[in-house]
């Protein structure tokens, strides 16, 4: 019987992954060998990476710039941890990924952006492009580099073409949300004038918040990462002249200062958050939050009333963007994380709306001055139009907090229905919009 489930499993699996190659976008790997004599490396020492689609028609002196997620190491131990993995090196990357959501080519999935040249910047510092360390330590072998990695690959795609852009977008998911705040302006700096150029953070609006415990947890482990990459001088510096530079590496401080048009999108429960910061397993040693956090639909009465207040100092801390037509927010009450790079969740049918407006149309709207978007959910359960995320618990340790590896996501084994759309990479139950999640995402 295991066995027949598992052949049936394993050939379901390949179908879905076929389906994924027919319908989807596989680009290769550029690696940016010239970056390593300028000491922009990853962890490892290996060369950065990106993966580059060439933009067509219309939109071929627009860029797209999108950076990839994966949490943060904030000491030698858990630096060395990701050494040796996609998140440290350059070599542990795939040769291809697929493109979907905000990245698709298809003008059905993505009407907005499909023809620019759209690229997703590997991820391998650490610190979210921002550490600067010249000493490597022999024994380690650990290289701090982020802030060089970032400029390097930006300089190559300078001269790839973007120096003669008209509208560019540095956008990104999670950590790399976070990087498009840190950055913003510093992008805007390196484009010509005339260009049109904005920033969107997907899942990146990570706040200073306490956990269940009353402990500063992610504010400690924040202050660590910008200490061991030498983050500060890297950081913006209207932040950094005010307040101690661990606290610049949390949105909430640098947002009011950012001079470029930016757009906020962001569950106002992000999974992410309510795993790793409000109720870290380090908080949470007898496992009360476990259930609640791999299925919201779980939670106690209590841990709801939690949850529901996280959503509140989220929002106050989100508040601080203001209210300018050149700042956007699509602030949902989903229980999410990234939602800009899945079909499912940035342009499909059964996408979650706000206002009756999906992301991919509030954020086109906004970047080209259509319609300005600026709008806070209701409080969960409200939103019928919501993908919440179930976590599967046999893969899944919820206690794990931002340690180097990546331990916010979920791997699922099930395959109750197939999508057919581009990077489909989710298992969704037929009968409601919860999901469970194969992918990689903190």
């Amino acid at each position: 019987m295991v066995a027949t489930r598992l052949a049936q499993w394993l050939v379901l699996l390949c179908c879905t992954l076929l389906l994924l190659r027919a319908e989807g976008l596989y680009v290769d790997i550029t690696y940016v060998q010239s970056a390593v004599a300028k000491g922009a490396v990853c962890l490892d020492g290996s060369p950065p990476a990106y993966h580059l689609d060439k933009g067509f028609g219309t939109g071929i002196k627009s860029w797209l710039v999108h950076i990839e997620g994966g949490g943060w190491c904030n000491n030698v131990t858990t630096c060395l941890s990701r050494k040796n993995s996609r998140l440290g090196s350059s070599k542990r990357m795939a040769k291809q990924i697929a493109f979907s959501g905000i990245l698709s080519n298809r003008k059905q999935f993505n009407p907005d952006f499909y023809n620019w040249n759209r690229i997703k910047i590997r991820y391998c510092d650490g610190a979210s492009f921002t550490g600067d360390v010249q000493a490597v330590n022999r024994a380690t072998n650990l290289h701090f580099r982020g802030a060089r990695v970032w400029l390097a690959v930006i300089e190559d795609l300078l001269a790839k073409g973007m120096r003669s852009a008209e509208n560019a977008i540095l956008s990104g998911c999670s950590a790399g949300g976070l990087t498009s705040i840190l950055h913003c302006d510093g992008f805007r700096a390196l484009l010509p004038m005339g260009t049109k150029v904005k920033c969107l953070a997907d899942a990146g609006y990570f706040i200073n918040a306490k956990d269940v415990s009353g402990a500063d947890h992610i504010k400690t482990f924040f202050t660590q990462v910008v200490a061991t990459h030498g983050s500060a001088k890297n950081l913006p510096p209207s932040c950094t002249k005010r307040l101690s530079p661990g606290l610049c590496f949390f949105p909430q401080y640098v947002a009011p200062q950012i001079r470029t048009p930016f757009f906020i999108v962001n569950a106002a429960y992000d999974s992410w958050q309510i795993k790793n910061i409000l109720a870290p397993g380090v908080s949470d040693p007898h496992g009360i939050w476990r259930n609640c956090k791999l299925d919201v639909k779980k939670c106690s009465t209590s841990q709801l009333k939690t949850m529901q207040d996280f959503r509140l100092e989220f929002l106050r801390a989100v508040r601080v963007v203001g209210t300018s037509s050149a700042k956007g927010l699509f602030i949902d009450s989903c229980y999410a994380h990234c939602q800009t790079e899945m079909q499912e969740t940035w342009l499909r049918s059964d996408s979650p709306v706000l206002a009756k407006t999906t992301i991919a149309k509030a954020v086109g709207d906004w970047f080209f001055d259509r319609n300005p978007f600026q709008k806070i959910d209701c409080p969960y359960p409200c939103n019928p139009t919501c993908h919440n995320r179930i976590f599967d618990p046999q893969h899944d340790n919820p206690g794990n907090v931002t340690k180097g590896t990546s331990n916010a996501s979920a791997r699922g084994v099930k395959f109750p229905h197939v999508d057919k759309q581009p990077n489909s990479n989710i298992s969704r139950q037929s009968n409601n919009k919860t999901q469970v999640y194969h992918r990689v995402l903190a």
